[in-house]
């Protein structure tokens, strides 16, 4: 039964039918084959759902549409080009600090290439930068977007596994940052090979008006990051904060909203956090299915077997599997199955579940930007009118950078959890 649950849901992959329905369909198809009571199915599917963290991610959901649409992204891109533009290329530098900066609030890699290439990417066009490279630049660095906290598949990961999110959150910044750094680096050695200009010098005056205008986005991160590692709200009450904080700024001090709008973006979130909490439901037969038939327990021997019960061929050969798998899966869907199946390979080498979270994360957020299922890419595409092939050729370079630091992440573990472990103590 173990081999028809496999078999069917590649199949069904194969044939292009949506995820959540190939998982829910192929675990099915085993349920009525095995004759296992079909009463067990609502029980399962509810049981996928019924948790508080997941409350995180509707919310997280609609305020990175609250912050795309409703201004608080532009203010902040346009301190952050004031500030960092008079370096050569410092467009570049723009792209991704305020991709880190807009990935703290927004939580979503779609959310945050769709923000920052929203305001820089008619600026960059005009300011002499080639369109498909900043198109690539922008797209690559929104994966930051679900590697820097808050994170809807950290919440996702958190709730399959039984950590706690805000040590997942904790954990997420450096990785962020080395994220962010890798493509700065990339980023400055093309714009002075192709001669990037530097922005016009800025007074101190406007600076400080720019910096008054986006202090309200600013405080986003603060408020959200602020109270949960201070414990004085959960992930989940953080992220309804947020929708209430991003609403109001938007609506009462920006006044970039109206009612019409805001209605939309909530049905648009609700549509969104609908199909993730359908993946996540049926995903919860397909998990139980899978211990039961002890798929998982079978795939990790087969592993620590091929890889001499060594904990570094282990990694590699899950870095490499969790990789390719986000080059054609969407990143919640691919981290709800792949979690369980490599969870006891891991086990049986010791590794963290922390560390073993951001590796996961990481990897799919790169796969955000690799074709040929890349949101990030179809996000920038949508903005620039340029096709998914002209992003794809430069953003090559981008991607293999952000997979040396995954390298670097996976094999140097202390760099995910000191922050963890200095805050928590565990």
């Amino acid at each position: 039964m173990g081999a028809i649950l496999i078999v069917s849901f590649l199949a069904l992959l194969l044939f292009g039918v949506p995820i959540a329905l190939a998982v829910g369909a192929s675990s099915l198809l085993v349920m009525a084959l095995s004759e296992m009571p079909l009463e067990a199915l609502p029980q399962t599917l509810f049981a996928g759902v019924n948790s508080f963290s997941l409350v995180a991610v509707p919310f997280f959901v609609l305020a990175g549409d609250l912050l795309a649409k409703g201004g608080i992204s532009e203010r902040i891109v346009a301190f952050a080009e004031a500030t960092l533009g008079r370096i050569r290329g410092g467009l570049s530098i723009v792209s991704v600090i305020a991709s880190m900066f807009i990935a703290a609030i927004s939580g979503s890699g779609a959310a945050t290439t769709a923000a920052v290439g929203a305001s820089l990417l008619p600026q960059l066009k005009e300011k002499g930068y080639d369109l498909d490279f900043s198109a690539a630049l922008i797209a690559a660095a929104g994966t930051i977007g679900v590697v820097i906290p808050p994170s809807v598949p950290m919440v996702l990961y958190a709730v399959i596994v039984g950590v706690p999110v805000s040590k997942l959150f904790m954990a997420g910044f450096i990785p962020g940052i080395f994220m962010g750094g890798a493509l700065i680096i990339y980023a400055l050695h093309i714009a002075r090979k192709r001669g990037y200009p530097a922005s016009e010098k800025v007074s101190g005056k406007v600076k400080f008006a720019l910096f008054g205008k986006a202090l309200w986005g600013l405080m986003t991160p603060i408020i959200i990051l602020g109270g949960i590692f201070s414990g004085f709200f959960t992930p989940s009450e953080a992220a309804a904060i947020a929708v209430a904080y991003s609403l109001f700024v938007a609506v009462f001090v920006y006044k970039t909203l109206d009612l019409k709008q805001i209605y939309h973006l909530i049905v648009n979130a609700g549509v969104t956090s609908a199909l993730i909490m359908f993946i996540i439901a049926t995903a919860k037969i397909f998990g139980w299915e899978l211990a039961f038939y002890e798929i998982p327990d079978k795939i990790a021997k087969m592993m620590l077997q091929a890889a001499g019960n060594t904990s570094f061929m282990v990694y590699l050969m899950i870095t490499v599997m969790v990789l390719i798998a986000g080059m054609f899966m969407e990143t919640a869907s691919a981290l709800i199955i792949l979690t369980p199946i490599f969870l006891p390979a891991i086990v049986g080498v010791g590794g963290d579940m922390i560390h073993f979270g951001l590796i996961l994360t990481v990897g799919l957020a790169i796969g955000m930007a690799t074709p040929p299922v890349a949101i990030d890419i179809y996000v920038a595409s949508a903005i620039t009118g340029l096709s998914l092939e002209e992003i794809s050729r430069p953003i090559i370079p981008m991607v293999v950078a952000l997979i040396l630091v995954l390298l670097v992440l996976t094999y140097v573990p202390w760099i995910t959890l000191i922050l963890p472990r200095l805050v928590y103590g565990f």
